[in-house]
């Protein structure tokens, strides 16, 4: 760090230093308190298409008076209610997510099982014109049904919605993440978006639809259309919505994947941010009640009451059948597919965040130039789909086989396409095919044969291409799919190559590939190796998948991070590490603080608070007392901005200077400061205060937070990082280490720990080290 910066101390001495946090006797310096110093770090972040305002969640326990006289006064059987509702609302998450989930696979079969079924009916007949324009048809229509309620009605349903439900957990917020608009364009574009042909799926937005519909039922009720009671008040805080949403994180995993353990291990190793065994009971419950509601709903499609999706099956890609037997040269083919995997995965994501910064951009145009580029990718998509088996030659059927070949219907491995009778297309059995059945195709090992390399090689390349350009235009998009589509396929094409060398079939082959690439991608090891068991119910391959899994990670961390960890930055929301980063060592809590500060005496004038509200966007404010309350400043603690406008919509206020905590504690219930769910709270502009009482006091004793946590301003930055996103805080208030100076440095927020606003401090300084 070769710059310098002009320090400016309490006194009002300027002395020139250099940008390190050590004066050069090696001493920590003094903070920078230039009232001047502004977080300029962005306040907005993309979330699904769409721009929208972000802020910090209240994970923290507000320790106030009015909080304190709440848990002193509830009874065993309030506290009783509390647990008994968390426990039924964890069941009501896994009853509904698992219905959802079923519909979800209901509708996707049923449409594309029309669309097949209408274009095999022109290809029999030979009109193949006809039947692209069918084909195509029906797939524009689809695709821009979905983009159209993803750009008019929910922007933020749009991606996949994992990067905004980590970053919820992580402690940001913004209204749009898990509204209701949001729930229904995520159900009803997925189904819509998946029949369409696009290389996308319902796995991911299945999370995001899991989480939203926690959060639906946690709000506490509603008074706004009276949908309340006495016990779903102790919902309406951020701290319980937490828990539920990790909840329905999960619940999402288990319903796409029909893996419950696989569900609790994901919310766990990828979009939780804090855990404890309280909450792994509770997921694991939600996850457990989703299989029972799938199984139960699958066993009723065996009656054929559920058109085209057919009987169904609890473990999607059931490979059981096949014992894997393998030798030396199979551990060093298992090795070069994790290598491989692990170097293909770190391009995937390389150009899917190219991608979606290119269709940022695009989208920023308006909604119509949303729902045009779905379009045009939706041909592309059909164009592919439908022109790419014409370049390829029939296959003979196999002989002896137990199923029909070729394949006349709607769903099935050996595809008649245009072929003569007796002969089968292998590249259209996997093109013209849903998503699902495609994967079973390249799982099979009935058949070693069925797929050529040629046709693998450009099926790989097609899912490979086309993965990458569809994801991050306005649709509900998982990457899970196509990352196993593309990951199968190139795993069963070396397993052809070394079908003279190895024990192991083309179909395990195939399920290593696919584990390679997804730990190439999501760069997850545990929750993806019980997820990929649970689909393929093959227990024997656990040694070689953890194998492949820990290789293709490790590689590709070389390059870049992981999927969801580049969108979440991509995106700009403000996402806190689990560690802090290693420049943080070299600076100090009281080098990063923002000013001006903004503090409250702990009587305050109305007029002050008023004005403090209007011109500031600050949500949390110290307050301290001053004389005559006390004979010299003391820091109180802090209090939040819906606390203030709650309190001043009261007009509890006096003429003069004075406390009125007992009348205050009388009038007022914690529940009356509780945090608004999607009915929001009272607004500043909600506010009619007169002149005569902006000139009156108000006591802000009661609603002030006095548990609050501080640091010295000597705290190592990197401590202080880790504190704050541990403690799950908003505010992280800095205090002086040396007496006669105020009781508050200032105040951390996560924007404080974000790499754009330190180089904005310090812009020689060194972020990699």
């Amino acid at each position: 760090m070769d710059h310098n910066v002009d320090i400016e101390y309490e006194g009002g001495e300027h002395v020139e230093r250099n940008g390190s946090a050590y004066d050069e006797r090696g001493m920590p310096r003094q903070p920078l308190l230039s009232k001047n110093r502004i977080n300029t770090s962005s306040q907005i972040a993309i979330v699904g298409s769409n721009i929208c305002p972000i802020e910090s969640l209240d994970y923290e326990i507000l320790e106030n008076d009015l909080f304190k006289q709440d848990w002193r006064s509830r009874k065993k059987t309030e506290i009783f209610q509390y647990v008994v509702m968390k426990w039924t609302l964890c069941l009501l998450i896994g009853l509904l997510t698992g219905v959802v989930a079923f519909f979800n696979n209901l509708g996707v079969e049923n449409l594309a099982g029309f669309k097949f079924l209408l274009t095999t009916n022109f290809m029999l007949q030979h009109k193949y014109y006809e039947a692209f324009f069918i084909f195509a048809g029906i797939n524009l229509f689809l695709a821009v049904c979905a983009g159209a309620l993803c750009a008019y009605i929910a922007p933020a349903a749009a991606g996949s919605g994992i990067p905004e439900v980590k970053a919820y957990l992580n402690g940001i917020d913004s209204h749009s993440i898990l509204a209701p608009s949001t729930l229904f364009v995520k159900i009803v574009g997925s189904i819509l978006g998946v029949a369409a042909g696009f290389v996308v799926g319902k796995e991911g937005p299945m999370v995001h639809t899991g989480a939203c519909i926690a959060n639906l039922l946690g709000q506490g009720g509603s008074r706004k259309y009276h949908l309340t009671c006495k016990w779903l008040r102790h919902f309406k805080n951020d701290r319980d919505r937490r828990d539920l949403i990790t909840c329905g994180s999960a619940a999402g995993v288990a319903a796409a994947f029909r893996a419950p353990v696989g569900g609790v291990l994901f919310a766990l190793e990828e979009v939780a941010s804090w855990w404890r065994s309280a909450l792994l009971w509770r997921t694991f419950f939600t996850t457990a009640v989703v299989a029972v509601v799938l199984r139960s709903l699958i066993g009723f499609c065996r009656t054929g009451k559920c058109g085209l999706f057919g009987e169904g099956g609890l473990i999607m890609f059931d490979i059981n059948s096949t014992i894997p037997n393998y030798n030396m040269v199979d551990l060093l083919a298992v090795i070069l597919i994790g290598v491989i995997g692990g170097i293909l995965g770190s391009l995937y994501n390389y150009f899917v965040d190219k991608v979606v910064r290119t269709y940022s951009y695009i989208n920023g145009k308006g909604p119509m130039v949303r729902v045009i580029l779905v379009a045009v990718i939706s041909l592309l998509t059909s164009c592919c789909a439908f022109g790419l088996p014409w370049f390829t030659t029939c296959v003979p059927c196999p002989v002896g086989l137990e199923v029909e070949c070729p394949m006349v219907g709607r769903s099935g491995s050996y595809k008649y396409f245009n072929c003569q009778p007796g002969h089968y297309n292998d590249l259209g059995s996997l093109l013209l095919n849903t998503n699902d059945d495609a994967i079973r195709s390249v799982f099979s090992s009935t058949n070693p044969n069925e797929f050529r390399i040629s046709s693998l090689s450009i099926f790989f390349i097609a899912m490979y291409v086309l993965g990458i350009i569809t994801y991050g235009i306005a649709i509900p998009s998982g990457l899970f799919i196509p990352v196993i589509l593309a990951g199968a396929s190139y795993g069963r094409l070396v397993g052809i190559l070394l079908v003279n060398f190895s024990n192991l079939d083309v179909g395990l082959f195939a399920l290593l590939g696919a584990a390679a690439f997804l730990g190439g991608t999501m760069r997850m090891t545990v929750s993806l190796c019980v997820i990929l068991l649970e689909l393929t119910n093959n227990l024997l391959m656990l040694p070689l998948m953890m194998l492949v899994l820990l290789i293709s990670k490790s590689v590709a961390d070389n390059f870049n991070h992981g999927v969801y960890d580049q969108i979440v930055r991509m995106k700009g929301l403000p996402f806190l590490e689990a560690h802090a980063e290693p420049y943080m060592r070299h600076l100090v809590a009281g080098d990063v603080v923002s000013g001006p500060l903004i503090s409250f005496s702990g009587v305050e004038k109305v007029g002050t608070i008023m004005h403090s509200l209007r011109f500031t966007s600050h949500n949390g404010f110290p307050v301290i007392d001053e004389p005559p309350l006390l004979e010299s400043p003391e820091f109180c603690g802090v209090v939040l901005r819906s606390h203030l406008i709650v309190l001043l919509k009261g007009k509890m206020f006096t003429k003069d200077r004075r406390l009125t905590g007992t009348e205050m504690l009388q009038k007022y219930h914690a529940f009356d400061f509780a945090k608004a769910g999607l009915g929001r709270g009272p607004k500043l502009e909600d506010l009619d205060i007169t002149p005569e009482e902006m000139e009156m006091y108000v006591d802000l004793h009661p609603i002030t937070n006095t548990s609050t946590y501080t640091v010295a301003e000597t705290m190592s930055l990197a401590k202080a990082a880790v504190a704050f996103r541990e403690l799950g805080l908003r505010h992280l208030c800095v205090v002086p280490k040396t007496h006669g100076r105020p009781p508050v440095v200032g105040i951390l927020t996560r924007h404080d720990f974000m790499p754009q606003h330190i180089l904005g401090l310090y812009p020689g300084i060194d972020l990699q080290h």
